[in-house]
């Protein structure tokens, strides 16, 4: 197996430092929101005077009773492919075939994804969670030139200059999730949660096919994982929520014979999400 370069490992430890941190974070703060819980229903605050302030009182109370809950997302993104390089590529200081392949990085890019959350209640803590919805994605990889020269007898596809390459694509996701909540505290709780997303890609979208000739498989399948906050307010349930997805499928097709799909011998997905759930309150 092939291991990109420099850079790009420095890159892939810094994000699982970020990812393990939060992870932890939310960890701790399960058994700290349980010992935090109050008993009382409502609390006044106080002023030097002794005339009160204000009052708190818990929203959607017995919220947490039904054994089913539906709502709605919308979630930014940041989408990027693991790389791994093909045996015969430069940069790995082969020089067998020093003007067959280019150096590849991936560049992350933003997306957008909007769908329907579906929940079914498993105990007092415990949560199935189905998410099904549309992800709009562009991901980029940055080629290198390193002693390319085209061979247009040999290969004919392979273009004069080395080009980044886009690949985007509209695609649906079927996120199956568990969910782990911790006890409320009057209007909040935090949770963990993780499952699978099998997603199926329903178009790509390629700015320039002529430049543009890198491409991926039609589905994935990837493990989620993350943390997420409920706010509890008197019409309905915010959730904002980061999930991490790692995909397991190797999406690289090399469905041309051209420098690009040469220098590469894997693509897998990797995607860091903001959901922003909208939670109905009745």
């Amino acid at each position: 197996m092939a291991t990109p370069y420099l850079r790009h490992q420095l890159h892939l430890h810094g994000a699982k430092v970020v990812r393990y941190t939060l992870l932890a974070a939310a960890v701790l703060a399960l058994p700290l929101s349980v010992a935090a819980q109050k008993t009382s229903r409502s609390r006044a605050s106080i002023g030097r005077n002794g005339q009160v302030k204000s009052v708190t009182t818990d929203n959607l109370l017995g919220y947490d009773d039904r054994s089913l809950h539906l709502g709605l997302y919308v979630a930014p993104n940041f989408s990027r492919y693991l790389i791994e390089h093909s045996p015969g590529d430069p940069s790995k200081g082969i020089q067998a075939y020093p003007k067959e392949g280019a150096s590849a990085n991936s560049i992350i890019s933003p997306g957008f994804s909007v769908g329907f959350l579906g929940e079914l209640r498993l105990g007092e803590y415990g949560a199935l969670t189905f998410a099904p919805g549309v992800s709009f994605l562009t991901r980029r990889v940055e080629f290198k030139n390193q002693s390319y020269a085209q061979d247009a007898t040999r290969y004919p596809n392979d273009p004069k200059e080395i080009e980044d390459q886009e690949i985007g694509s509209t695609q649906l996701d079927f996120p199956l999730l568990f969910k782990l909540k911790s006890q409320r505290r009057r209007n909040a709780r935090v949770y963990l949660i993780a499952g699978v997303k099998p997603s199926l890609n329903m178009g790509g979208r390629r700015k320039d096919p002529e430049v543009n000739l890198l491409q991926a498989a039609d589905s994935d399948f990837a493990i989620e994982y993350g943390v997420g906050l409920d706010l509890f307010y008197p019409f309905f349930k915010f959730s904002p929520e980061l999930r991490f997805s790692n995909g397991l499928k190797n999406l690289y097709v090399p469905s041309t014979n051209d420098v690009y799909s040469r220098s590469l011998q894997s693509m897998k997905s990797n995607t860091v999400t903001l959901y922003l759930n909208i939670w109905s309150g009745r």
